[in-house]
């Protein structure tokens, strides 16, 4: 019996067969090889002596940026997300929308977003088209549109329009953290401005994710079929989604905001507060510490001495 399940099983059918995306790995080796160009050549002809090209944080952050990219969008992931479950298909976008882009733009030194951008036209369509409030409305836009069980269809049935939804997403990801963590000063917004857009991206994704859990039904048919990969049902599939949407994107983001709330506004807060005291004197108890000479009591009495007395009042 089991024999005869398992020469069932074609190779369309088995979730687990390796499959090669050869325009993943393209990609990546493509954007791996323009880095270490840029940095190893372009890099040290563009900053100024003594000023560091790259710094350790920044290529940490660039390989997370690239292992997110080709996890998401390479097998068993992008197979299982295209093919089998919707939850698979949610983790893949939360991948690419909200964990890779700020790891790429922390990865960028302001010299490489110059030289890409330039100060010209791209740079002001750019500028434009990061702005908090016209990347937000674009950003959760398309969210809402991959959501549409139209668009799910023919992204799972068309691998073309699977691929131009994907960069859509990407592009509008890049843009939406472009104030928060980009490479250009002059696209970011305060810390305080920071913690509410964050916030604020958290509250649309609440739409679809209470849809997927609440909705009676099957909402995509296209991943109503069978096998059930690790039995879980469509309707479990769906109310997966809908959590990893609202509870993962949203957790993310709050995190984000309390490590800006309590690194940027509270720092210091304890030594301020405190009655113990560090080595390093506080900067509102500096008194008198110049490159000026010491003041003495006969430097004060001099001055003393050239003020005329103040006449006393007559008396009536």
């Amino acid at each position: 019996m089991e024999v005869a399940v398992l020469a069932a099983i074609t190779p369309s059918s088995n979730p687990w067969q390796y499959e090669l995306h050869p325009e993943v790995w393209l990609l990546v080796t493509f954007l791996v090889g323009a880095y270490v160009y840029a940095i190893r050549v372009i890099g040290p002809r563009a900053v100024l002596p003594g000023q560091k090209v790259v710094t350790g944080k920044q290529i940490g952050c660039f390989i997370g940026a690239m292992t997110l990219l080709f996890t998401a969008s390479s097998w068993p992931l992008h197979d299982i997300a295209e093919e089998y479950l919707y939850s698979a298909h949610m983790l893949q976008h939360m991948m690419l929308s909200y964990f890779m882009p700020p790891l790429a733009l922390l990865a960028t030194p302001e010299w490489l977003a110059r030289l890409l951008v330039g100060r010209g036209r791209t740079h002001a369509v750019v500028s434009w088209l990061a702005k908090p409030v016209v990347a937000a409305v674009a950003f959760n836009a398309i969210l809402m549109i991959t959501h549409i069980p139209g668009m799910v269809t023919l992204a799972v049935e068309n691998g073309s329009a699977h691929y131009t939804l994907h960069v859509l997403v990407v592009v509008s990801s890049l843009l939406m953290w472009m104030c928060v963590c980009g490479p250009l000063p002059e696209l970011r917004i305060s810390a305080g401005g920071q913690m509410i857009y964050l916030f604020s991206q958290s509250i649309v994704p609440t739409v679809p994710a209470g849809w997927l859990i609440f909705a009676e039904g099957t909402v995509y048919k296209v991943y109503d079929h069978d096998p059930r990969l690790w039995g879980i049902s469509v309707t479990y599939d769906q109310q997966y989604a809908g959590l990893i949407m609202k509870v993962g994107g949203s957790i993310f983001l709050w995190t984000i905001v309390a490590y800006l709330f309590f690194f940027r506004f509270m720092a210091g807060w304890e030594q301020e507060n405190s009655f113990k005291r560090t080595r390093r004197i506080p900067d509102a108890e500096i008194v008198g510490h110049s490159d000026e000479p010491a003041l003495t009591y006969d430097d004060v009495a001099k001055v003393f001495d050239t003020v005329p007395p103040t006449p006393e009042p007559e008396r009536p």
